[in-house]
């Protein structure tokens, strides 16, 4: 039997992951890191965007899971110019990261 936990229900609520983000397709030279940067900022995600040598763009993002989530789906469409042909995904240790910036 369960049995209503309000502490354990805000352990959920209050939960941060961390996610490693590469993004494929025609991501760069068309402000994909400025509206990355901008809808992480609206969702309350921290972490950073830069573009990659290989042409990706690469994302490290912490939030809660729901937050994480958004921005994945977020990703997967883009900013609506440009286009994303793959969007990887894996987790790894939460940092404790402040706000969002784009890395040059």
């Amino acid at each position: 039997m369960y049995i209503y936990s309000s502490t354990h229900s805000s352990k959920i609520l209050n939960e941060k992951i961390s996610y490693k983000i590469e993004v494929r397709g025609r991501v760069q030279g068309v402000g994909f890191r400025h509206a990355c940067r901008q809808e992480a900022r609206f969702l309350g995600i921290t972490g950073f965007v830069m573009n990659k040598p290989n042409g990706t763009v690469y994302i490290e993002a912490e939030g809660s899971p729901e937050q994480l989530n958004q921005f994945i789906s977020w990703c997967n469409k883009g900013p609506g110019y440009g286009f994303t042909d793959n969007v990887q995904v894996e987790s790894q240790p939460y940092k404790a990261l402040n706000g969002f910036i784009i890395k040059y």
